[in-house]
């Protein structure tokens, strides 16, 4: 089953634990990992994330296999 890695590798690279995800996204843990897991994701979290590692929605959502520098 097709998993977000990219959005999983970004929360480790910010050394935060999934409650500490969950807790500035808003969401519970059983929402967060249904994101994870292909869920549908709302815009306004989609923002957040972007907010939160710098990193574009496509490759959060795995459009783009590494995020490109301008």
């Amino acid at each position: 089953r097709f998993m977000r890695a990219n959005i999983e590798a970004e929360r480790g690279r910010l050394l935060m634990t999934k409650g500490e995800m969950c807790e500035v996204l808003g969401v519970t843990l059983k929402t967060y990992n249904s994101y994870i897991r292909d869920g549908m994701i709302p815009s306004d979290v989609l923002e957040k994330l972007h907010e939160i590692t710098g990193k574009s929605v496509d490759y959060l959502l795995g459009l783009r296999d590494q995020e490109q520098t301008a």
